[in-house]
């Protein structure tokens, strides 16, 4: 005897593996103990799969004055929707006290979801790709490394062509 079972759009997304790319920073306390641990966070929970990680690089920060950053990019493979995999996220953060007191303020931990295979998405909490990736350096050197050929679905551009746009000298690999 054979059963159907039937999933919802958003089941399905659930159901497969879909692409991902993240990007982490920090500069308040150890960054790259910070880093590293939050990538290990990130492998070991459910419905995600570590592929790599980019060099971790020194950046200097967007916004008010604070502390350089260290930087980073991962590629996971991911059976959660969008929505959840932000979640998840945001938990980890809040694991590692992330604490949002200042817009672009320093930070122990930020992880931002840059891509989700081909998607583009705009809803309330959640922009995918990224909206600001295409004009930091600060994410596309360490994406360039790891993921040159991933085309961002709204310009048409490989990560490599949209790191040729942009100024790079505030960003030295660590």
């Amino acid at each position: 005897m054979s059963h159907q079972v039937h999933f919802s759009q958003s089941e399905k997304q659930e159901k497969q593996e879909n692409n991902v790319a993240v990007a982490l920073g920090s500069n308040l306390g150890d960054s790259l103990t910070i880093l590293e641990n939050a990538i290990q966070t990130l492998s070991k929970t459910p419905g995600i799969t570590l592929n790599t990680y980019s060099s971790w690089y020194l950046t200097k920060p967007i916004g008010p004055k604070q502390p350089d950053y260290l930087n980073g990019c991962a590629l996971l493979k991911v059976e959660l929707t969008p929505q959840k995999l932000l979640e998840i996220i945001l938990d980890i953060e809040k694991q590692f006290k992330r604490v949002r007191l200042v817009h672009w303020g320093p930070r122990t931990l930020d992880i931002d979801l840059i891509l989700y295979d081909d998607l583009i998405l705009d809803i309330p909490n959640l922009q995918i790709p990224h909206p600001r990736m295409r004009e930091r350096a600060f994410v596309l050197v360490p994406l360039a490394e790891i993921a040159p050929n991933w085309i961002d679905p709204v310009s048409g551009k490989a990560i490599a062509q949209l790191l040729e746009e942009v100024e790079c000298s505030g960003v030295s690999k660590l």
